[in-house]
């Protein structure tokens, strides 16, 4: 078993409205869906997220497009109008996620 980022398998977007961020993982090869599956979970990316998403994170898996939307509640500290935080837009949760660790099996690569 390997740690790898998820960026090395995966590519994003991500956007946000109001207090609410989006992000779209997208596997880079077809076969990279099912582990971006089971490794990048609603319940991971609270744990990775810590303090910082206080809502809940919800996916919706679009398989006819390798990918994954999350959308989160309360992550953006009430909102551009709203957060002291100095990069509070959605944009930047996209790239965080990208740093996210995850798991690989041998030869799943």
């Amino acid at each position: 078993m390997a740690e790898i980022y998820l960026n090395d398998i995966a590519h994003g977007r991500s956007g946000d409205k109001g207090d609410t961020s989006n992000v779209c993982v997208y596997a880079r090869k077809p076969e990279y869906y099912k582990i971006i599956e089971r490794e990048v979970t609603p319940e991971k990316l609270k744990a990775y997220f810590g303090d910082m998403v206080k809502g809940e994170i919800t996916r919706y898996d679009v398989p006819s497009l390798n990918g994954f939307n999350f959308v989160m509640k309360h992550a953006l500290g009430g909102g551009a109008t709203m957060s002291l935080r100095l990069d509070s837009l959605g944009k930047s949760m996209g790239s965080a996620v990208m740093r996210m660790k995850i798991h690989v099996e041998d030869g799943e690569l």
